[in-house]
């Protein structure tokens, strides 16, 4: 059975890790906006009887819908058996419910519109929360890997004297999973938010963190105010100062160099999304949950 795999152009680098693994070629995948900001999409034409996976970081996804859905459709034109999607980041996973009136459940709508394209989705530690299983609002096949263990690896290859600080309450499933693996005590701070960019943490126990390297972990960094309130916190409890770990670095505008202003001892992300902080590779986790994927694909009857 031949597999391909379709980067998107920030996604390249990690298809070219990927690739071996899965026994995949890695096709062309082009990209480029007209003057009036279309996209053109250009791809592999060899493809009958291939399955085919496109490889994107959802990291702008209303930038990249459409591109997408391109890709995929011109991939089934030039007769792919079936068309997956590995996407280490997956977007719209927050607005799974109505908290104010009007407003649109996006995180449902949106896994309607990828269904429409793909035949199944692999992707990493989506912010599951509300749903607390992927499979309860995607009805394709999907897969989720944990990056748990590979920061808990690289935790203990790096900070061996550390503890573990989630942020929020929603950051405690993968504080606690992490520390677990690693060996490491945590503490799971609260968080009052009052807007997008207004955040306060309250202080933690310093009992358990005399004397050691504290770790902040959080699955995704948008605006960075809260690991920014923290890092302040840490601070003046006259703590060292502290590594922050990164499931998604989003890093919305300028977010990453107000947090490196805040004087962290290092910043340190996965590679889900392209950023200068990548110290973790996702390449291994993901080709091991698209084999699986491949291996079952049966592409559903379009009419």
């Amino acid at each position: 059975m031949t597999r391909m795999l379709l980067p998107f152009p920030l996604q390249r680098r990690l298809t070219e890790a990927m690739a071996p693994m899965l026994a995949a070629r890695n096709g062309r995948l082009d990209w480029r906006h007209f003057p009036d900001g279309e996209s053109l999409v250009a791809i592999e034409e060899d493809l009958d009887g291939i399955d085919v996976a496109l490889v994107a970081s959802l990291r702008k996804p209303d930038e990249l819908a459409l591109p997408l859905r391109f890709a995929a459709a011109t991939a089934r034109e030039f007769g792919a058996r079936s068309v997956g999607l590995i996407a280490p980041y997956l977007a719209y996973m927050r607005q799974d419910k109505r908290f104010n009136p009007g407003e649109a459940v996006s995180a449902p709508l949106f896994a309607r519109f990828l269904e429409e394209s793909f035949d199944w989705l692999v992707t990493a530690d989506p912010h599951l929360h509300r749903n607390p299983e992927l499979s309860g609002l995607y009805r394709i096949p999907v897969r989720r890997v944990a990056t748990a263990p590979l920061i808990a690896d690289w935790l203990r290859d790096n900070l061996p004297n550390a503890i573990l600080i989630g942020p929020d309450s929603e950051s405690e499933q993968w504080v606690s999973d992490i520390a677990k693996r690693a060996g490491f005590p945590y503490q799971v701070l609260t968080k009052t938010r009052r807007g997008d960019r207004d955040v306060e943490v309250s202080l933690p126990s310093i009992d358990a963190a005399v004397s050691r390297t504290p770790v902040i972990v959080d699955d995704i960094v948008s605006s960075g105010r809260t690991s920014i309130e923290t890092l302040g916190h840490l601070r003046r409890l006259g703590l060292p100062p502290a590594v922050c770990v990164v499931i998604h670095p989003v890093f919305a505008q300028n977010a990453y160099e107000q947090l490196l202003a805040t004087g962290p001892a290092r910043v340190v992300s996965t590679d889900s999304i392209p950023h200068p902080s990548n110290a973790i590779s996702l390449a291994g986790l993901l080709a091991q949950a698209s084999i699986e994927m491949f291996e079952d694909a049966s592409p559903k009857e379009r009419s």
